[in-house]
């Protein structure tokens, strides 16, 4: 496995049925777990901001590339990144370590896999902190026809699933070019081009706004995608309306204390009715887009660590 500068050596841990690529820090608060789970189309390395303080607060935080990513398993089979692999795999991770509970922090569809494991595995989840993507509730029809309906086929979820490998093929061949225009702040409101905006991000000539990272950090990231591809990752997006399926019966509300953070810039708005799914939860708004963690790292760490305190 590569190593990546000034982040800790990961390794490869056999767990249901894959590998998973897990970094550490504060292995030597044992007993007290926090996992750390990233987004689409992120790694790990998103993360490397917050790891040495919580460690320094007392944290044995653990983070692994999920599968699809890095160096962790990438199955062929799109039914085995559904939710209940992805939420199995960190019940898993746990047994691993030994752990019965952790605290779990999620972004993007790191915070999607924290809300569904809080569904699917209540015992195993402790505190709850969620950037970016709110609860989401189960629609009355599956997500992937309820988003077509609403937004129509090139909307990005429903392009992923209605034209498998299209998208894929565009982003495998873009890659460098796709990062560096994807993570931006301070992006100017424009109207929405027609097609599907991931593969405009892709084949957009320059960038708008500003980068969230420096050129070094986003060559862990680029490096990462150009040995995997993004089929993996997007099959994520494919097991949508699978998952509806699987949630269909279990009790939708998430009864673990929860830190909800927003960014006001984020195109992703505020849910209008969390609390009636999160009844124990609290709300934080910060000033920047929707890479919350790697655009305003320290106000992001301080608020994890400020709101753990007073729990």
């Amino acid at each position: 496995m590569t190593t990546i500068a000034n982040f800790p050596t990961p390794r490869l841990i056999a767990l249901n049925g894959i590998e998973l690529e897990v970094f550490e820090a504060g292995q030597e608060n044992k007993g007290n777990p926090i996992v750390l789970c990233h987004g689409w189309p992120e790694h790990a390395y998103s993360w490397r901001h917050q790891m040495p303080a919580l460690a320094e607060a007392g944290y044995h935080v653990i983070v692994p590339n999920q599968r699809g990513y890095g160096n962790s398993s990438c199955p062929e089979v799109v039914a085995e990144y559904d939710i209940a692999h992805l939420t199995g795999d960190l019940a898993a991770l746990l047994d691993h370590f030994g752990y019965d509970d952790a605290v779990f922090v999620g972004h993007d569809w790191g915070a999607n896999v924290v809300w569904s494991m809080a569904l699917l595995h209540p015992t195993r989840v402790k505190k709850i902190i969620n950037l970016a993507l709110p609860y989401q509730a189960r629609t009355p029809v599956p997500w992937i026809e309820f988003m077509e309906a609403l937004f129509g086929e090139d909307n990005y979820f429903v392009h992923f699933n209605r034209k498998p490998g299209v998208a894929d093929a565009v982003l495998d061949a873009q890659t460098g070019r796709f990062l560096r225009n994807l993570f931006r702040k301070n992006v100017p409101p424009v109207p929405q081009e027609p097609g599907m905006m991931m593969i405009n991000v892709a084949t957009a000539p320059a960038p708008l706004g500003h980068p969230i990272m420096g050129d070094d950090d986003l060559a862990v990231f680029t490096a990462s995608f150009e040995k995997t591809g993004f089929t993996g990752s997007i099959n994520w997006y494919r097991n949508m309306d699978r998952n509806w399926h699987i949630l269909a019966d279990v009790d939708p509300v998430v009864q673990q204390p929860t830190l909800m953070v927003y960014g006001t810039r984020d195109i992703i708005p505020p849910s209008e009715n969390l609390a009636d799914y999160v009844p124990n939860v609290e709300v934080l708004s910060l000033d920047c887009g929707h890479w919350i963690q790697q655009e305003k790292p320290h106000e992001t760490t301080h608020a994890i660590l400020d709101w753990l305190k007073v729990l």
